[in-house]
């Protein structure tokens, strides 16, 4: 993605990029679903998106659905996109939590489009006014990581990158500045440059091995530390949604692509044996098993320095947040992006280093808390690791994001950050963290009008999403592979 981006910006720029990889080396390879931001990683590059959805086996993403988090036994779906209509500029979850609390208004997620096609297994692209239902939603892509990462090496040797198949076994340092002159292959030649950008994963090749930056552990608000991954067969509907499956130890992810189903189970060893672990996901795959069950081990947190002197690490050499919210390719996205907009010209400026680290650490907080939400908002108690989120101190950031919404359903914005109010609501409302208030605005509102309003926001979101076609036949028509069997992944 990294040599993508750049080499996309800068081609005529005149200067040099070279690519060091190398076949020998695996890679984890499950981060196979994303957030609606990748679309606009794909556009600036000018990708073709049906052409991107045959190559790389993809799916369309409307939201993530959560099983289990707040109570055993629940189920909500995280939508990319609003709820409803604003109406006088406020936001439509109020309009709702006044009519919920005066006897109620259904389930909030009857009022988006997104939630309700996504449950009939239906998409199709958002009309070209947002403020219309069946318009105001985003998407994302579920798809095969390595088929994508091939993709982009193509993209990417065509616009100039030049690429070496090589390990790197050492680097050479520069005595006075620290910074890196060059690194040694295994086969002996060195590669020098004026700036490495270091995305060697959990390794940290260049930017920990090397420039001992240091790493921030966030085990204590996010323990979960190991996993296991295995793709199975397809077998039911082609759903436009992750699924994310709370377990006593930790969660299984299910993410349907064209030609497969992904599969995981992220745990915290503490608490089940990685045995169990792996018997648990093997035993409730919904088709064969297509290789066997790859573990990994990680641990949560941040580099200290994102950039540290000519060195800025991307992806997994930056830090690891576990998938629960698809967000480990959205925070390459966005190191790259903040690295575009701060790339050095002549020599590396310090206040451009201190920016990009000072937001690359706020986009990782802040995705820091919103996956803590989903463990911590929850009644569950039975089992050990349940109890032990539900007394944990959290985060000041988090807590204030709480007592804010408990308080009268408001949502605190952010100028940094992923997950805009929408997502908050989603998560808080469909783990029953219900507001002792609303906004007072809202009561200027007739209630008989206001459930006139509402009604008919509903009953126009059921009508839009009943004209959507199903999401296989949609692929059909817009990426689908040609050896796809999409008509038989639609049975049941």
């Amino acid at each position: 993605m990294t040599a993508a981006a750049l080499s996309n910006k800068f081609k005529a720029l005149g200067f040099d990029l070279t690519l060091i990889e190398s076949d020998q080396i695996g890679t984890v390879g499950v981060g196979e679903a994303t957030l609606p931001h990748i679309r606009y990683f794909n556009q600036a590059l000018g990708i073709d998106e049906p052409e991107f959805m045959k190559l790389t086996e993809a799916t369309f993403k409307l939201g993530i659905e959560f099983r289990n988090w707040g109570k055993v036994g629940d189920h909500y779906i995280h939508p990319f996109g609003d709820y409803g209509l604003p109406a006088d500029d406020l936001d439509f979850h109020q309009l709702w939590l006044k009519q919920h609390q005066n006897g109620g208004a259904g389930r909030l997620s009857d009022y988006s489009y997104p939630i309700i096609a996504a449950e009939q297994g239906r998409f199709r692209l958002p009309g070209e006014n947002p403020n219309e239902i069946g318009s105001n939603f985003g998407y994302a892509y579920q798809f095969d990581a390595g088929l994508y990462a091939k993709f982009l090496r193509r993209y990417s040797e065509h616009r100039g990158v030049k690429r070496i198949e090589g390990r790197i076994v050492d680097t050479t340092l520069d005595a006075e500045t620290g910074d890196i002159e060059c690194v040694k292959l295994d086969d002996g030649q060195t590669v020098d440059a004026d700036l490495f950008i270091d995305c060697s994963g959990f390794r940290g090749l260049l930017i920990e091995k090397t420039l001992k930056t240091g790493y921030d552990d966030w085990s204590e608000w996010l323990p979960c530390n190991r996993a296991v991954a295995v793709p199975c067969e397809s077998r039911g509907p082609l759903l436009p949604y992750t699924r994310a499956t709370a377990r006593t130890a930790g969660w299984q992810w299910r993410i349907p692509l064209q030609h497969r189903t992904g599969n995981g189970h992220v745990y915290w060893s503490d608490h089940i044996s990685d045995d169990e672990a792996t018997h648990q996901l093997m035993s409730s795959l919904e088709g064969p098993a297509l290789a066997e069950p790859k573990q990994l081990f990680f641990k949560t947190g941040r580099r200290k320095k994102f950039w540290n002197r000519n060195v800025v690490s991307i992806g997994l050499s930056a830090g690891f947040l576990e998938p629960l919210e698809s967000t480990s390719i959205h925070l390459i996205q966005e190191g790259i992006t903040t690295l575009i907009e701060l790339f050095p010209h002549r020599s590396i400026n310090t206040l451009d280093v201190e920016e990009y680290n000072e937001r690359m650490g706020l986009n990782f907080e802040r995705v820091r808390d919103f996956l803590l939400l989903h463990y911590v908002a929850t009644q569950r108690e039975d089992s050990s690791m349940w109890r032990h989120f539900r007394d944990l101190k959290l985060p000041d950031s988090l807590q204030e994001k709480i007592d804010a919404w408990m308080h009268r359903g408001y949502v605190i914005k952010y100028e940094f950050g992923v997950f805009l109010p929408p997502s908050w609501v989603a998560v808080m409302l469909g783990q029953n963290l219900q507001p002792r208030g609303h906004d007072p605005r809202i009561d200027r509102f007739d209630m008989r009008e206001l459930r006139q309003k509402l009604d008919t926001i509903r009953d126009e979101t059921a009508l839009q999403a009943s004209r959507t076609p199903m999401q296989a036949d949609f692929l059909k028509q817009h990426g689908g592979a040609s050896s796809t069997p999409l008509a038989t992944a639609t049975q049941t």
